[in-house]
């Protein structure tokens, strides 16, 4: 039997006029700035008119520690959306916006899979509304004039060899990782050491997601530490007198774009930071709104429950007053199977002993969550030679710590095959629950790591490098110990060495760097070998990748 890809599945779909699915959620034409016929803006006179209605439950999806075997934690979090509709719930999606970096490199395309997908696919996967280039503009606006002020006379006495701020671009770039600019003669500017990072790990992407408005934007932007002074002043991007300009290239894109789903279900698609280098969060307008406009509002955070997901709790949640009611981890029996010693190539073959000894991994993420006080269903992204022992091992097992179980067949059935997942979320935002935060805003930047590393990754402690003692200690001499903390880790391992699968015991985590994100109102630290630049596989998804005479796209994901 021929299996349709998800570009042909996305393709054959009938999608609803973007006014239509706007009418769902009682937003009017009027406040729509669309983007052709299935895709638009929301004003934010919205937010603001349904500011007095109560919020919805709101929903977060995790996953277990990813693996080459696929978890699918858009697809259940599009599936899971469509499933309580199909309930009788009116519930709508929140997703980040898919970089072009894993889109043509490694990952691929990020708007679901099978029957549970956003749509227009294409749109979602490719430029959607432009966001990601007005960040990456607006970046490297601020940029370009740093070190226009440096040549022009440097005013501000800014040391060239303490400039912080890199410049980025949407998509992998190795060789651009360490490079050095203003070469060329006194008229080209001044030589100095520079690189770029992928825009999805850009401060403003981080500021974008997390500001409350246009003007929390541009007060964010403004707070942005760019370089240091050779008397160890911190310049910011008030300083340059870039805010202004930068908020202005980003007016539109602070507006949440609204999709829908294959189902023709509401879908806000905004933001994109990544959860292993950034805080792995749409946008905290989108998810106001979402909680405004429907009864359930399903949402995810990146990678596992180690990163998406604690960033989501002790930052997203805490600077912007939300309250999960319930969580979902998504897993697969294969990538349990993985986690347990398997070879990919062996995951089709029912393996007991592999399975358990995979499960532990899980526990992990569920705990995690338990230890945020809030309820947790497990769905298994069911595949079809997951064998009937298979599935009540990990029933077993979850029933063992007290997390709900469902299967979930939404890739091949859409919402129809989600309704146990939906039915049992349902059933688990009404159970009472005690949310709190990981660790206290109060605490040190190294106490608040070291608890992250042991209640979240299980680690025994956590070592700094001389650099990043350097720069906690210059954190500190600039007042800002208060601020959350941001772990840029592998996404491969509950440690810090993507090589360790399962649940790695008796390791530490090294933080190399410490990266003072003031507008966005954290600190990165920098672990192991994590990169904020990822290269391109030997063989990039943009291999597969083509457009006919007719403008048909082929090969996404």
């Amino acid at each position: 039997m021929a299996f349709l890809s998800d570009i042909e599945i996305a393709q054959a779909a009938k999608p609803e006029a973007i006014t239509k699915i706007a009418a769902k959620l009682n937003i009017n034409e009027d406040d729509l700035e669309c983007y052709g016929k299935y895709k638009a803006k929301i004003s934010p006179a919205v937010l603001k008119n349904f500011q007095s209605k109560p919020d919805g439950k709101l929903i977060l999806v995790t996953a277990i520690t990813p693996t080459p075997a696929g978890e699918g934690k858009t697809t259940i979090t599009v599936g899971l959306t469509d499933g309580l509709n199909k309930i009788g719930k009116k519930a709508c999606a929140a997703l980040r916006e898919p970089s072009l970096g894993p889109s043509f490199g490694l990952k691929g395309g990020a708007a679901g899979g099978g029957y549970a997908q956003v749509i227009p696919m294409e749109d979602i996967n490719l430029h959607f509304t432009g966001d990601l280039h007005a960040i990456t503009t607006a970046h490297n606006l601020c940029a370009a004039m740093l070190d226009n002020h440096i040549q022009q006379g440097n005013e501000l006495n800014i040391d060239p060899r303490r400039v912080v701020f890199r410049r980025v671009m949407d998509l992998n770039e190795r060789a651009l990782r360490n490079i050095v600019i203003g070469l060329g003669g006194t008229a080209n500017g001044v030589p100095r050491e520079s690189g770029f990072d992928i825009t999805v790990a850009s401060e403003v992407m981080a500021v974008l997601c997390l500001s409350m408005d246009l003007m929390d934007l541009k007060a964010r932007l403004g707070r942005m530490v760019l370089a240091y002074t050779y008397d160890n002043k911190p310049v910011t991007v008030n300083d340059i007198h870039a805010a202004g300009a930068m908020a202005a290239l980003l007016k539109d894109a602070i507006k949440p774009n609204l999709a829908q789903t294959l189902e023709n279900n509401p879908a806000f698609i905004h933001g994109g930071p990544f959860a292993n280098i950034a805080h792995g969060c749409n946008s905290v307008q989108a998810t106001r709104l979402g909680l405004k406009c429907a009864d359930y509002l399903v949402t995810e955070a990146g990678f596992g429950a180690d990163l998406g997901a604690e960033k989501f709790l002790d930052i997203k949640c805490r600077m912007a007053g939300l309250k999960p009611s319930a969580v979902v981890v998504v897993a697969t029996v294969r990538a349990l199977k993985m986690h347990g010693g398997l070879k990919k190539t062996e995951l089709a073959n029912e393996d007991l002993n592999a399975l358990a000894a995979g499960i532990p991994n899980l526990i992990k993420h569920i705990e995690n969550i338990q230890g945020y006080g809030l309820p947790v269903v497990v769905a298994i992204n069911r595949f079809p030679f997951d064998t009937e022992a298979e599935l009540a091992l990990v029933a077993k097992k979850c029933e063992e710590i007290g997390a709900s179980f469902a299967l979930a067949e939404v890739w091949a059935k859409g919402g129809e095959g989600g309704r146990e997942l939906a039915k049992k979320v349902v059933e688990a935002c009404e159970k009472e629950s005690d949310f709190h935060f990981m660790y206290d805003e109060s605490m040190t930047p190294k106490e608040k790591m070291n608890a992250i590393a042991q209640k979240i990754y299980g680690a025994e402690g956590v070592d700094f490098t001389p650099q990043a003692e350097k720069d906690l200690k210059l954190i500190h001499d600039l007042g800002k110990d208060n601020l959350l903390v941001c772990m840029a880790k592998t996404q491969y391992s509950l440690s810090d060495d993507p090589v360790k699968i399962g649940r790695p015991e008796n390791f530490r985590i090294t933080v190399r760097e410490v990266r003072l994100s003031a507008g966005a109102g954290f600190l990165v630290a920098i672990t192991g070998t994590i990169m904020t630049m990822p290269g391109l596989p030997k063989k990039p998804a943009a291999l597969n990748i083509d457009v006919d005479e007719n403008g048909k796209i082929t090969g996404l994901f």
